[in-house]
């Protein structure tokens, strides 16, 4: 049985000007040690389905319908308490800004300790040693000295790297990461991922990796999920769909990546902005922007199994990748 499953998941914003369908029908299942990314543009949804993932979504926004099925227990269905039972201990997010995990007025050392003590029933003194070794783990040097710090004596790098070891406290079944590296220079970027990728081999800890990161995913997960508009447009084995995109939207996201470029080579770009969430198109979301649009892409298409392990979201898959999926 699968640890996580996502079926039909959507969350929506309730605001004055209409309902912002920020998450709508998104499923994918994941296995104990198994990396997934989720990747999009800004806007695409991917944040807030991390959100709804670990019972944070703040009003406006709610779970409207789905199910999130924990190790056999459907979240959505026992609502906060379950939720409040597995955060930190079992379930962790790692936020894209590390202010939103620590508290500035309280010492490293405090935050660290309290999060160690309140799901694991350990002396003070075993707890600090927990978080000193956690410290470690993500590449603080001088770990007793920085315990004794307040988030404000860090840089925004130092706190991100202080806010990822708190997540990996307790060894949590699942981690849920906001695009986490994004502020840390590339060295300790490297230095985090190889640790993840680790601890996801040895303990069977699943991870889903939230960005826009193209190059940081592509060596990092197992797996990829791309988002647009609130759905799940394209999934499958993460080197095949890299190689071998099936959806137009992958395809344009990966071909506006610098690398592999030729000097003064223009980028590729798809033309055109995300759409209002409050003003979706109608039919296939991506349509305005897609060059193979027509007048069949006016009905919603259903993300559908095109080969063995790939789905995509689209009435015009790219039919070369797809013919070299089933040959290979």
């Amino acid at each position: 049985m699968s640890l996580l499953q996502v079926r039909d998941l959507a969350t929506h914003f309730f605001t004055r000007d209409g309902v912002a369908k920020a998450v709508d029908g998104v499923s994918f299942t994941l296995d104990r040690g198994e990396i997934l990314g989720l990747v999009g543009e800004s806007g695409s949804g991917k944040s807030v389905t991390g959100f709804s993932l670990i019972g944070l979504v703040d009003p406006p926004g709610r779970v409207v319908s789905g199910k999130i099925v924990f190790d056999g227990t459907d979240l959505v269905a026992a609502g906060e308490p379950a939720w409040r039972t597995l955060r930190g201990k079992r379930i962790a997010m790692i936020f894209q800004d590390p202010m939103m995990t620590l508290n500035p007025v309280l010492r490293i050392d405090t935050q660290m300790v309290e999060t160690v003590l309140a799901h694991a029933d350990v002396s003070r003194a075993e707890a600090l040693e927990r978080a000193r070794q956690a410290l470690v783990r993500v590449g603080i040097s001088a770990p007793d000295d920085r315990l004794k710090s307040y988030p404000h004596q860090f840089s925004g790098g130092m706190r991100q790297r202080v806010a990822i070891a708190i997540a990996l406290l307790h060894e949590p079944d699942l981690i849920i990461a906001d695009e986490p590296t994004t502020a840390l220079d590339v060295t300790i970027q490297a230095q985090i991922l190889s640790e993840v990728q680790r601890l996801c081999a040895e303990t069977g800890m699943a991870l889903i990796w939230i960005t826009h990161d193209l190059a940081v995913v592509s060596g990092l997960a197992d797996r990829l999920a791309v988002m647009y508009a609130g759905r799940i447009i394209e999934e499958g084995e993460t080197a095949r769909v890299i190689e071998r995109p099936l959806h137009p939207y992958t395809k344009g996201l990966i071909e506006s990546v610098p690398h592999g470029k030729k000097h003064r080579e223009m980028l590729a770009q798809i033309k055109g902005m995300t759409p209002s969430l409050l003003n979706l198109p109608q039919g296939c979301k991506f349509r305005p922007r897609c060059p193979r649009a027509d007048d069949a892409c006016l009905e919603e298409p259903a993300l559908a199994e095109l080969a063995p392990g790939r789905r995509a979201r689209c009435v015009h898959p790219h039919v070369e990748a797809l013919q070299e999926t089933l040959v290979s």
